[in-house]
């Protein structure tokens, strides 16, 4: 899979990563092996990166809980978030993220929409000086954020920053990408299909002829080829519950990127489907 450099380290990080937002919330064991069978062709492809947060249900148990039987558990790239206010209240939270996850180190640890991350930053330098996470980070889901996530990168310069972008939704490339590209601030990219909006407006609609010229056969993977055209991407993290439906998104990876152009004619055939 294309990797691309985290600044911070030099180190490299697969450009397509998973998402856990609600479908790896399961309260069932019964849907383990279809979620493990998701892990399974992640890590065939290539990905790495494993995004969770406690806001998320179960999620960080069900990752902790499946990977720990792979014998390919130390490949994956584990990233979670902390979601509360309050010093002792993240570092008790986190805490039982190392348990949910089944883990000593953690690769990555972000502060999840920016709550409290006065607190939260400053002790999560302090973990990562101690060896007990690998990276900082902070993160946030909307348009309205750009501007405080920019001002904190300018302040702060954690080594990651998470934001929403898509093809119908390229707020991000107005500033914040050049911005952290400039401070040297890995990107990771959420919500790139809309919450499932892209998909509902391509519903029964063809992929373009040209599309193939870029290696794209899925709905996804052009979805997701746009967003890693972008050269200050680090890595997009769709979530999915469906191997299948990983097994498309990986193919985001294939082919070709489009340049300038060809992102321009992505955009104006989508935008003109109704």
């Amino acid at each position: 899979m294309l990797q691309r450099i985290i600044p911070s380290s030099g180190e490299a990080l697969p450009v397509i990563g998973m998402g856990t937002w609600q479908t790896f919330d399961v309260n069932n064991t019964q849907h383990y092996p279809v979620l493990k069978d998701v892990l399974k062709e992640f890590h065939s492809a290539g990905g790495s990166l494993i995004d969770s947060s406690p806001m998320y249900g179960n999620a960080e148990t069900v990752i902790g809980d499946l990977t720990s039987e792979m014998e390919v558990k130390d490949d994956f790239f584990y990233a979670t978030k902390i979601w509360t206010t309050g010093l002792q209240e993240g570092i008790d939270q986190l805490n039982a993220s190392f348990i949910k996850m089944k883990r000593t180190t953690m690769d990555l640890v972000q502060v999840h929409n920016l709550v409290d991350w006065k607190i939260h930053l400053p002790q999560l330098r302090r973990l990562k000086t101690e060896g007990k996470i690998r990276y900082t980070g902070i993160t946030h889901y909307t348009d309205d954020s750009h501007d405080e996530l920019e001002k904190i990168m300018i302040a702060q310069v954690p080594d990651f920053v998470q934001f929403n972008y898509s093809i119908l939704n390229r707020h991000a490339e107005k500033r914040l990408l050049n911005i952290a590209a400039d401070l040297g601030v890995a990107t990771i990219i959420n919500r790139p299909f809309g919450e499932g909006k892209l998909f509902a407006k391509v519903k029964e609609k063809p992929l373009p002829i040209w599309a193939a010229e870029l290696g794209i056969d899925s709905w996804a993977a052009y979805f997701l080829k746009y967003i890693i055209a972008n050269r200050f991407v680090n890595c997009v993290i769709p979530a999915t519950g469906n191997p299948s439906h990983a097994r498309d998104n990986l193919k985001a990876d294939g082919g070709i990127l489009p340049d300038a152009a060809m992102k321009k004619q992505m955009i104006d055939y989508l935008e003109k489907l109704q």
